[in-house]
């Protein structure tokens, strides 16, 4: 059984970033607190989460068509790109080496300062897709590489993307809609990105209106816990289909491991996976903002944090604080 009070005071000494915390434990709200000054519809800046959120969204756009299929090849979204002079590997790459993050690069550390000056995020991301090495199957994890699956969404659903995400995933939950938000210059992108304060009901987007694939996305733990039930449900909340039950068992199966430097984890479709026997999975965020949807233990857990880099123990957190204690109940 959890102490709120206990837990509190826990929180408060132990992961001093944390803003907030919604669990969700067989239907029941066991815990929605708030640290740090926040009220408990206040944002923060999820950072990777928001992969996770387009991994449901693509699901969405695959359900209504808009995608034939991720298998499809990325260039068959933009037939007017002109590939590169002696560029060959671009042409291989899928819309699921995107979501597996098996798609290569030209690049060893991601392009900031060459991809988010740029007016279209998605046309000068596929600029760095590709390479002399080839499809290897490696795990390469990107940022903004991933841009261009927003794009796609953006141009097949003749919507920017935060409105296709208001429609089909945002309303339905019941969360309030998102407004894109453009920097006007990289002084402004570093203070959204490192902030601590509070962010409004944002989605941070490049200058076409597309909203950033890999980060941006600026939700509370309670949203987010919203988000991890209706992954719990198989893509229904409040009785209404969603997602595709079939997208996302595809989703949150693993498919490949990504290595010692990720803790051995496991990789979905934008999903880590935490446990392949209880079929529990997780976003991550830099800043350790976390949803964590563990289906044998009917468990969802949501975690906010402003910026502090290099938080690698919010599951540890989220399951001897939290699971664990709710096993017990």
């Amino acid at each position: 059984m959890i102490n709120l009070s206990e837990f509190h005071r826990y929180v408060a000494e132990n992961q001093p970033n944390i803003c907030q915390v919604t669990v969700v434990h067989h239907d029941r709200t066991m815990i929605n607190d708030s640290w740090n000054g926040y009220q408990e519809d206040d944002t923060v800046h999820t950072m990777s989460v928001t992969k996770s959120v387009v991994s449901l969204l693509t699901g969405i756009a695959v359900e209504q068509g808009l995608i034939g299929s991720i298998d499809d090849y990325v260039l068959d979204y933009f037939p007017d790109y002109k590939i590169k002079r002696g560029e060959k590997t671009i042409q291989k790459v899928t819309l699921k080496n995107l979501l597996t993050m098996t798609a290569p690069y030209k690049y060893k550390s991601e392009p900031w300062s060459k991809i988010c000056v740029q007016e279209d995020w998605s046309i000068a991301a596929l600029d760095f897709l590709g390479g002399r090495r080839g499809m290897t199957g490696e795990f390469q994890y990107s940022t903004l590489g991933i841009h261009i699956l927003t794009g796609i969404i953006a141009r097949e659903s003749k919507m920017t993307t935060v409105d296709f995400a208001n429609k089909y995933l945002f309303e339905p939950l019941t969360i309030a809609p998102r407004k894109m938000y453009v920097a006007p210059d990289a002084e402004a992108h570093k203070a959204f990105t490192v902030g601590k304060a509070p962010k409004g009901n944002i989605w941070f987007s490049d200058g076409k209106g597309v909203g950033a694939a890999g980060y941006g996305l600026c939700l509370s733990a309670e949203e987010m816990s919203k988000i991890g039930l209706l992954c719990l449900k198989k893509g229904v909340f409040h009785n209404k289909r969603i997602v595709s039950e079939k997208w996302l068992e595809e989703s949150t199966s693993a498919r490949l491991c990504c290595g010692e430097k990720f803790r051995d984890m496991k990789y979905g479709y934008l999903w880590w996976i935490i446990d392949e026997k209880e079929k529990s999975y997780a976003a991550i965020g830099n800043s350790g903002n976390v949803i964590y949807i563990n289906p044998k233990n009917r468990l969802v857990a949501a975690v906010s944090g402003y910026f502090k880099p290099t938080v690698f123990d919010r599951i540890d957190f989220i399951k001897e604080q939290i699971e664990e204690k709710l096993k017990n109940k």
